[in-house]
């Protein structure tokens, strides 16, 4: 019996001392970096911001690939059947944990498919619109969506997605009829704003910050309870008179399930430590967003209350895919 326990306790000592050397040396050939969301939208450039950054400091390429489609489903269900071996990461955004509550038949446990590593950005959303539109504030958009019901359009990354939500939520506590126009990622849904097509959206800040302050679209407010330093002169919601309303979308790095915990805490330190370096977090500030690095616990936990959170909005809403 003695024999086989110092086996075994042998064994669990050479599979640490592999697991550890196998962290060490990682990675040794490119990682793949999933976008569920077409190039050009909000997750997209932070992204390839993360991405250089972690090219560099881990001596190989950080590869970013697009999978759009289904609100974010098809290229995060890439991800969840890939290898655990830490060369296939997704970056995914607050849709992630809304996706369940929209979609009858999912792929994937989006809590439980799942290893994660680090929660990354916070950021708000802004109300754009199309210059033509005729309102220069909140309440004349509202009293225009209630003039001509279901004749202003809303565009958003996708059913399901946050942008999605943030605009049924507005619906929802303002009476104003607006009709929902599902994009494959928010670079379309800006486009298609800017050009016209569509009259509004609840949009990331840097889609904000590349039309707004060229007067290509006008901001009314933002989603979060205070305003922010990239566009001062912007009221929150609030103060433009929806009172209640609050919600900001956050990003998060995901590795499949069974991903050794050894490459998962290298990737977090990584990470931890480019969000502390002035030149990231300067990046990601002209970017619009706010650096937001956890633990792979504490993000784990954040994940569920969302899903409990969003779940309720979806509820009571009542939003539905079109």
């Amino acid at each position: 019996m003695k024999a086989i326990a110092r086996s075994l306790l042998l064994g669990s000592l050479l599979a640490v001392s592999l697991s550890a050397a196998w962290a060490q040396t990682y990675p040794t050939k490119p990682v793949k970096l999933i976008v569920p969301f077409a190039p050009g939208g909000f997750t997209d450039v932070v992204a390839r911001i993360l991405g250089l950054r972690l090219s560099t400091a881990m001596g190989q390429q950080f590869v970013i690939e697009n999978k759009a489609g289904a609100g974010s489903i098809i290229g995060t269900d890439f991800v969840a059947k890939a290898a655990p071996d830490g060369y296939t990461l997704v970056m995914v955004s607050t849709t992630h944990v809304i996706s369940p509550w929209i979609y009858k038949n999912m792929p994937y446990d989006p809590i439980k498919s799942f290893t994660v590593v680090s929660k990354l950005v916070d950021s708000p959303y802004v109300l754009l619109v199309n210059p033509k539109v005729p309102a220069r504030n909140v309440q004349e958009f509202i009293a225009l969506a209630k003039a001509a019901p279901d004749t202003i359009h809303y565009a958003s990354s996708g059913n399901g997605s946050s942008q999605h939500l943030m605009g049924g939520l507005f619906v929802s506590m303002t009476g104003a009829r607006l009709k929902h126009v599902p994009y494959k990622g928010s670079g379309g849904a800006a486009t298609d704003l800017v050009a016209g097509v569509v009259e509004s959206s609840f949009a990331g800040v840097p889609n904000a910050l590349a039309q707004v302050p060229q007067g290509r679209l006008k901001a009314l407010a933002v989603t979060t309870a205070k305003r922010i330093p990239q566009l001062p002169d912007v009221p929150t919601l609030q103060e433009a008179g929806v009172p209640g309303y609050e919600a900001s979308v956050w990003l998060a790095l995901l590795a499949p399930a069974g991903t050794p915990r050894d490459i998962v805490t290298r990737l977090n330190t990584e990470i931890g430590k480019l969000m502390s370096s002035p030149e990231t977090r300067k990046a990601l500030y002209d970017a619009g967003v706010e650096v937001a690095h956890s633990t792979p616990e504490a993000m784990s936990e954040y994940m569920v209350q969302e899903m409990d959170r969003w779940g309720k909005v979806v509820k009571e809403t009542g939003i539905k895919l079109e």
